[in-house]
This record gives C-alpha cells, sequence and structure tokens, in this order.
C-alpha cells in the first residue's frame, strides 16, 4: 500500500496583514480548549530553515472560520508546552531555553 504523506497546513495572517505558512505538528485538548503545535514551513508544505515550535490555542467564531491566538496566560501556556513536549519529544530534538 502507497500512502502519500499530506501535511496538514495552515496559513495565519498577522494584524500587520502579513502572512505565513504553518504545518500543524500535533494537536491536544485540554480543558475543553484546542491547541495546536506549529512549525514554519512554505506555502507547498516544505520545511522552512527556521526549526520553531509554535503553540497556539484554537478559537472558533461564530461566522464559523478558525482562528488562532497568542496564549496569554503563563500557567495555561507552561502546562501545554509540558504536554506538546512530552508528546514530541521521541520524534524531534526539542531545545527547551
Amino acid at each position: 500500500m502507497n500512502e502519500e504523506y499530506t501535511p496538514d497546513l495552515v496559513e495565519l495572517i498577522d494584524e500587520e496583514g502579513n502572512t505565513y505558512n504553518f504545518e500543524v505538528i500535533d494537536a491536544i485538548e485540554d480543558e475543553g480548549n484546542h491547541y495546536v503545535a506549529l512549525t514554519p514551513c512554505d506555502k507547498d508544505g516544505n520545511p522552512t530553515d527556521d526549526d520553531a515550535l509554535i503553540i497556539m490555542k484554537e478559537v472558533s467564531e461564530d461566522d464559523g472560520e478558525t482562528y488562532f491566538e497568542e496564549i496569554e496566560d503563563d500557567n495555561e501556556y507552561e502546562t501545554i508546552a509540558d504536554a506538546f513536549i512530552n508528546r514530541l519529544e521521541d520524534f524531534f530534538e526539542i531545545d527547551e531555553d
């Protein structure tokens, strides 16, 4: 069976209208909230030179669109970041600096 990997890609637009492309590496739910771990890529899903892991909170709006926002609360961020690190450390080299 020849299954081809198709990355889950998202395009994020900041407040200034700049567009950025990311691949969704993992997603988790915690206390009714949905979070994603993203890594930068080009529009075709190819990894960029930036090996950052970005964690965002998913927010659904009334119009049916899905939006992502930064996690403002430090405790919430630490909890979610630790959960992603535990899930991903066997697959990726993670530097926690």
